[in-house]
């Protein structure tokens, strides 16, 4: 056994390996922040059928309606931007670590002295809502959502509520949400809401950031606990209970009826009890029930939806792969690793990172939304731009494979992933495989018609290959090495085979741990860098399991992608594919490629699982996926690096 580097198939599991992942729901004291946990188990009848909450039920009937547009445009743009974009990331000298629309909290800035140093002096004198939305046009975004009112509770708009906003508190005296919507409505694009309902330094006079004092349930308490502790908690949920009748709810009531927004996108739920976020979800439904709310409006409760009473499921911030997740969702990449301008922050990524994403959420069933964070001038950061390009020349080919598309029905594919629109499957090919030949596995309508969205007209060739599979025959090298998207016009509807295919023609095939099936017990991560892996792996009885078919008689090499601590060294596992049996020993490291052998298979059903035969420390390992590579293959010729649709250069 070795451990050794697969390049193209770790990309694959490790899209964004960038540097350190973050996200953006609970603060710690470095900056960073962590997901909140998902629901505890409770004994107690589900919450969503109680009495009081009649009313979410009946607005959840005209979910499908007003979520339809949402589901449409797959891709938007997510903007931070307030007056501690004034500060890029940076207070008296010392740049902070992590979000700098956290400075306030990270730098401990009381309040008084935000309100006159920073709010002060923000005078974007640059801003122009028309060049924005021209930007989110052109990069291929139908939607676009902005801070109205960060953690700091400051409010972007022109608030009557509070004079604690950009009109009355700065020198600039404009409201950039009011020209924002007109900008967005001339350039068609929908829009939304960033609203922070439960973290407001201002209101709290608690600018380090510890909220309410209330004690995050974080899962671990039930609607009914919450609500006990509102009514025996008398000091701290009466200045809860002012803050949400004085502040939040009427501001959400002016952002409704001045802007008429689209979306809204709430945050950090666990700084507020369940019983008072849903208090602020029924205010909204009264005077909005169309507009499509998130799924942070709550934290997860026992018996509660997955979308955490929202109209979809929020997940990971930064992601760089995705788990499973059923009906609609959402993830929000940013294009460095703070979600606010930071002047210090250059861990910006390739426009093709977000290709990639763009393409396998679309293939999952989900939305991205990408994140830039202008800075204090009210211009766009160049190196924001530059990525925005990329993806807005990809977009421009390519851009009817994710606009209105849907889950295809078809298994993952060793070369990529597929969309679908009506009787029009589109195939994403970012592993281009041998000689061209596309097998689109578990295919059994033939295709009518097979043609490169960056060259419509002109048809490939087609061919049948068995019952359950279709050839489409592109050019030796891909076009677009990034993805290369072909339109399959189908001659009726579409049935498929759910078994995953493996084939000569693609010479590495990476099955992704969050493809598999996994045992009780196991949880999946939530897809960041840090985490995009299978874990829980405590018990020998435990494994990770792909059912495959394999087209052809062939031997792979076999590698196991993983994570594992110093405690969990020594620990053994086997790979089987089919008949053999490969075994492993475990050793300490992050995103470790560890070779555990060869294996020949032959042509018919068979199964890969990865299972543990010893299991030392905490737990066997953090298993990525495993790598299977097509023993003596020469890899396919590669398109020149940066060229869009295999035309323009993507830059």
């Amino acid at each position: 056994m070795s451990t050794k580097t697969h390049s193209s198939a770790v990309s694959m599991l490790l899209v964004g390996l960038l540097g350190g992942a973050l996200s953006c729901a609970t603060a710690s004291s470095s900056g960073e922040t962590q997901e909140e946990s998902p629901a505890a188990s409770s004994s107690e009848a589900p919450a969503q059928q109680s009495d009081d909450l009649a009313w979410w039920r009946k607005s959840m009937e005209g979910r499908d309606q007003r979520t339809g547009w949402f589901r449409d445009a797959r891709f938007g743009m997510f903007v931070h931007w307030g007056v501690y974009s004034t500060l890029g990331g940076v207070w008296q000298g010392q740049p902070v670590k992590g979000y700098a629309e956290h400075i306030q909290r990270i730098a401990k800035i009381p309040v008084d002295v935000y309100k006159d140093n920073v709010a002060s002096h923000f005078d974007p004198k640059e801003f122009n809502a028309d060049e924005w939305m021209a930007t989110v046009k052109a990069t291929g975004m139908k939607y676009f959502i902005i801070t109205a009112k960060h953690h700091d509770g400051f409010a972007m708009f022109d608030s009557a509520v509070s004079d604690y906003n950009v009109v009355k508190a700065t020198p600039w005296k404009r409201d950039p949400m009011k020209e924002l919507r007109e900008a967005a409505k001339k350039a068609g694009i929908h829009f939304g809401f960033y609203y922070s309902q439960a973290w407001d330094w201002e209101a709290s006079g608690n600018a380090p950031g510890e909220g309410w004092k209330y004690p995050k349930s974080q899962g671990e308490k039930s609607l009914a606990d919450d609500m006990r502790w509102m009514e025996q908690a008398l000091e701290p949920a009466a200045k809860i209970r002012k803050y949400v009748d004085g502040k939040v709810i009427p501001q959400l009531k002016e952002l409704v009826t001045k802007y008429q927004p689209e979306i809204f996108w709430f945050d950090t739920p666990s700084y507020l009890p369940v019983s008072e976020n849903l208090r602020i979800l029924k205010a909204l439904r009264e005077v909005a029930p169309n507009v499509v709310v998130n799924g942070r409006i709550t934290q997860g409760t026992p018996g509660g939806p997955a979308a955490r009473y929202g109209d979809y499921v929020s997940t990971t911030d930064k992601p760089a792969d995705f788990p499973p997740v059923d009906g609609d969702w959402e993830g929000i990449p940013t294009t460095n690793e703070s979600y606010a301008w930071h002047k210090e922050d250059n861990s910006h990524k390739p426009p093709e990172h977000f290709i990639g994403l763009v393409a396998r959420a679309a293939a999952r069933g989900g939305n991205i939304l990408l994140n830039i964070g202008p800075m204090g001038t009210g211009k766009m950061d160049p190196k924001d731009l530059k990525i925005l390009e990329g993806i807005g020349a990809w977009m421009k080919v390519n851009g009817d494979s994710i606009h209105g598309t849907t889950r295809s029905g078809l298994p993952v594919q060793s070369w990529g992933d597929t969309t679908r629109k009506g009787n029009t499957l589109y195939l994403h090919v970012m592993n281009w495989p041998r000689k061209g030949k596309i097998v689109v596995s578990g295919l059994k309508t033939p295709i009518k018609k097979a043609t490169l969205l960056a060259d419509p007209k002109k048809s490939l060739k087609l061919a049948k290959a068995g019952p359950m599979d279709m050839v489409v025959q592109g050019p030796e090298s891909a076009p677009d090495a990034t993805d290369t998207v072909i339109a399959a016009e189908l001659e009726g509807d579409l049935s498929v085979d759910k078994l995953r295919a493996i084939s000569t023609d693609t010479v590495e095939d990476t099955m992704r741990a969050f493809d598999g099936s996994i045992s009780a017990g196991m949880k999946f991560g939530s897809g960041k860098v840090r985490d995009a892996y299978v874990e829980g792996w405590t018990r020998p009885e435990q494994s990770v399991s792909w059912q495959l078919r394999a087209r052809e008689k062939a031997t792979y090499d076999v590698s196991v992608v993983y994570d594992a601590e110093p405690k969990s060294v020594g620990g053994t596992f086997q790979v089987k594919l089919g008949s053999k049996v490969l075994p492993g020993t475990i050793e300490a490291g992050t995103a470790k490629v560890l070779s555990v052998g060869q294996a020949e298979v032959e042509p018919g059903r068979l199964e890969l699982a990865v299972e543990p035969t010893k299991v030392n420390g905490p737990e066997l390992m953090k298993l990525r996926g495993v790598i299977l590579t097509l023993q003596g293959a020469e890899a396919p010729k590669k398109a020149v690096a940066g060229k869009a649709g295999g035309k323009k250069k993507r830059k």
